[in-house]
């Protein structure tokens, strides 16, 4: 579980990976089970590589400084989804209420809707699990 006590330095820490990558970051944030990560993708790295890279040292980061009391670890998987550049102050904006919009849905309820409306065919047994 992300607390609130090391979440701003988990996303700056998260930003470094993208930045020193070469990747824009435009936002990030969320809850203490999920977090949204927004950004300009460069054309020399995959976006499975990348997230590889993500998860795999923000974990270490984590684990090393004792941020958790057990072992931390990222669900399997990731969703990634595409928006225009019109749509780029509506999804910051979505991914700064994280914590507002959250004690209204649940994380896994708002990510079928998201899937539902990109058209993604789904099997609910893939679908991550609210924690």
């Amino acid at each position: 579980m992300i607390d609130k006590s090391f979440k701003e330095e988990l996303y700056e820490y998260i930003t470094g990976i993208i930045q020193q990558r070469g990747h824009k970051m435009l936002a990030i944030g969320g809850t203490s089970n999920h977090i949204h990560i927004f950004f300009g993708l460069r054309v020399n790295e995959s976006l499975s590589d990348l997230m590889q890279a993500v998860k795999r040292n923000s974990s270490l980061w984590i684990n090393q400084n004792h941020k958790t009391q057990s072992k931390f670890e990222w669900q399997k998987g990731f969703g990634a989804f595409s928006y225009s550049k019109s749509h780029v102050n509506a999804v910051v904006n979505y991914i700064k209420r994280q914590e507002e919009h959250h004690r209204k849905k649940a994380f896994s309820e708002e990510y079928i809707r998201i899937l539902k409306d990109f058209d993604v065919k789904y099997d609910e047994r893939y679908i991550l699990q609210d924690v």
